[in-house]
């Protein structure tokens, strides 16, 4: 099996056999290689363009012919070069889609854990139950409010004797 067929079939790293595809982890790796190998032969033809342009330069009027064949080729790395620009801005929003689908997991399945937590916590509580404990403690507080407020009040001792 050639190694573009066995690009597009997925049968890359051992890692990824046997579970269905290759993790985040492992994608991200990948595009970032591929993003740092077009990026080094985006410098590679942009060298490539200063030197054909030299050459066109130096052959100039002399030899016309010469002076084309550079500007040609000069022309292709070009066209090379736009084409990896393309390719480079394609890998780049995956590469950005993929960190942003990766951690939306990750949020997503912290959220399943607290959520999960949360569950517990509430399992040991009974509504009815703190139903009743709150007008228990209601009633407590307006029967501190009313001791409170029998201390609070002047004793008048006297002024309301009755004969």
């Amino acid at each position: 099996m050639s190694k573009i067929s066995k690009f597009f079939k997925g049968g890359g790293s051992a890692g990824s056999k046997g579970r269905g595809g290759p993790s985040p982890q492992e994608a991200l790796a990948r595009l970032r290689e591929t993003e740092e190998m077009l990026s080094k032969k985006q410098e590679y033809l942009e060298t490539r363009i200063e030197r054909e342009l030299a050459v066109a330069r130096q052959h100039g009027t002399k030899n016309k012919r010469a002076a084309l064949q550079a500007l040609k080729r000069k022309k292709r790395y070009e066209k090379q070069l736009n084409q990896i620009d393309g390719t480079l801005s394609t890998i780049e929003f995956q590469r950005e889609a993929l960190e942003n689908s990766h951690t939306n997991t990750e949020v997503l399945k912290n959220m399943g854990y607290a959520a999960q937590a949360m569950k517990k916590v509430h399992a040991n509580m009974d509504l009815d139950k703190i139903d009743d404990l709150m007008q228990d403690i209601t009633e407590q507080q307006d029967v501190a409010q009313e001791i409170s407020d029998a201390i609070s009040n002047r004793a008048t001792f006297g002024d309301e004797f009755d004969e």
